[in-house]
Formats: C-alpha cells, sequence, structure tokens
C-alpha cells in the first residue's frame, strides 16, 4: 500500500471532494483520482459513494480513516524525528488559530517568525477553539493557538500566552449603559449578544448566571468577536467582549459579579513528536509570554 494512495484518500475524505483534494496536495484532478482508484482497487472495495458531485466515505471507508490518519501521523512523526536530528528549521508546518487569536495576537509572531524561519512553509487553518482541539487530538495539526479549554485534556499540553480579561459592554445609548450600578438580574432582563454558550467563552458567561438562577437570554449568537463587537455597538444587545477589542463604539458596564478572563494559549499533543518548526514556533510564543509577563511586573 503506497503513502500517497492514502493522503489522497485522507485529502478527499477531510476536503470533501477530489478537486478541493487535489488542490490540498497540490497536484492534478486525475492524479488524486487515479491514487484513490489504485487504493481501491487493491483493498477491493469501494471507499467512497459517489451521489452526484459528493463524495461519502462508505463503511469501508469510514473503517479506513482513522487508520490512514494513524500511519500517515507516524510516518510524519519519524520524518520530523530524523529531521530533527540536522537542527534544521525547515519544511511545512500545519497549525490551527481561531479567528480572534489569529487576527489580534498572532499576526507579530507570525511575522517574526516567517523572517527568522524562511523556509519554514506555514499552513494556517482558521476554526473554533473547540474544534481546534479536537482535531489536535486527531493529529490533524503540530499546534494550535486558540482560547484555552476550561478542562484539562489528558493527552494535550497547554500553556497559556496571553490572559485575555473581558468586559461588559453595550451601546452608548443602550439603557444599561445609563445605569450607574449594574448586577447580573439587571442584565438577565435584556438580550445578549454572545459567542454560541457551547464555546468556552459562551461557558465561562453562562456559569455566573446559572449560579444565580438567573436565565440568560441570547438573542443572536455568533463566534466571530468582530461581529458581535458590531452587533452590540449598534445596540442590539448587550455583551462580554475582550478588553482588547473595546473602542468608542461601545461602552463598558461595571457589573463587579461577572469577572470573565479568558486565557489564550498553545496546545500540542504529548504523544506527538514535534517538528523543528514547530519547536521554534512553540518557543517564541512561550518568549512572548514571559516578555509580557516581565513588561507587566
Amino acid at each position: 500500500m503506497e503513502i500517497q494512495w492514502l493522503k489522497a484518500f485522507l485529502s478527499i475524505a477531510e476536503q470533501g471532494s477530489v478537486s478541493e483534494a487535489a488542490e490540498y496536495l497540490h497536484l492534478t484532478q486525475p492524479a488524486v483520482s487515479k491514487r484513490l482508484a489504485a487504493l481501491e482497487q487493491q483493498l477491493g472495495t469501494p471507499l467512497f459513494d459517489r451521489i452526484g458531485r459528493k463524495l461519502q466515505l462508505t463503511d469501508a471507508g469510514r473503517a479506513l480513516l482513522p487508520r490512514a490518519r494513524h500511519i500517515l501521523n507516524e510516518v510524519s512523526d519519524a520524518e520530523r524525528e530524523l529531521r530533527s536530528l540536522g537542527g534544521e528549521v525547515s519544511g511545512s508546518l500545519r497549525i490551527a488559530t481561531s479567528h480572534h487569536v489569529g487576527l489580534h495576537h498572532l499576526p507579530p509572531v507570525l511575522k517574526e517568525y516567517s523572517n527568522r524561519y524562511p523556509e519554514v512553509a506555514l499552513d494556517i487553518d482558521f476554526v473554533d477553539s473547540e474544534q481546534a482541539y479536537e482535531a489536535l487530538m486527531a493529529g490533524e495539526y503540530e499546534l494550535a493557538v486558540v482560547t484555552l479549554a476550561l478542562k484539562e485534556y489528558p493527552n494535550l499540553d497547554a500553556q497559556v500566552i496571553w490572559p485575555d480579561p473581558c468586559v461588559v459592554v453595550a451601546a452608548p445609548d443602550h439603557p444599561l449603559a445609563q445605569m450607574k450600578t449594574l448586577d447580573l438580574p439587571d442584565l438577565a432582563r435584556y438580550p445578549a449578544i454572545l459567542p454560541d454558550l457551547n464555546t468556552y467563552t459562551g461557558r465561562l458567561i453562562k456559569r455566573e448566571f446559572d449560579a444565580q438562577g438567573l436565565k440568560l437570554t441570547a438573542k443572536l449568537a455568533t463566534n466571530f468577536l468582530e461581529t458581535i463587537k458590531m452587533m452590540a455597538g449598534v445596540g442590539l444587545g448587550w455583551s462580554v467582549l475582550p478588553r482588547t477589542l473595546i473602542d468608542e463604539s461601545l461602552a463598558e458596564l461595571p457589573v463587579p459579579q461577572l469577572n470573565v478572563v479568558r486565557n489564550l494559549g498553545v496546545i500540542n499533543h504529548r504523544a506527538r513528536t514535534l517538528s523543528n518548526a514547530a519547536s521554534a514556533l512553540q518557543q517564541m510564543l512561550l518568549d512572548t509570554a514571559r516578555t509580557a509577563s516581565a513588561e507587566n511586573r
């Protein structure tokens, strides 16, 4: 069984089509189709059902998928371990990051990293933090730079890079912004614009309301903080946003009972050998955290 066949199969399964897999692998569509056909011929069973333009995994395909990931991860680990013996920082590095971290915290680090290690080809996916955790567990990324989970994952190492304190906000002309003192029952009387309550940030907020037996009414939910900021700024509801996003379009509301501090950081799988490229980025992030901590003393 050829490794390239498995790479084609896995890419089609993850990307959803031969054309997107070909683009991801930098191959032609006929080349990817040929590799899939060779794998199916060797196994003696189809791996995808071809329904119109959509490809869906067959039972055989679903059974092969985790094994293909495991095989390819083992091959990648072996290649990384051998390359690391030479100490060269090069090759490709696939990481995940959330939109907020990727837009507001990571750019200076990536700029320095690219200048220092021009031989590394960065492949960055923007995903929700919760998805990044699951994908890292499945071996899809070497590193993820995201909002850290509220619980520990035994197979993952998580390190805080940026503490991210959040504040309660509303439009300057919102009724809540006219009140001198506020508590959670006051907030509960008005709709909120919040991240999905199943996200790490959403859970932090919901936990405070649940502790007081209050119902949290989320009028709209989106995981894009910039979108939430805009919606709150035009008066559609109050929200909780990172302090770094607040500007004149929002009024900060004094609610001592709602103290939300997220931690943004880097995670990696403990059982996976990091490439030199991943280790260098991880170290640069840790250096960033140490520098910020020293400046704040």
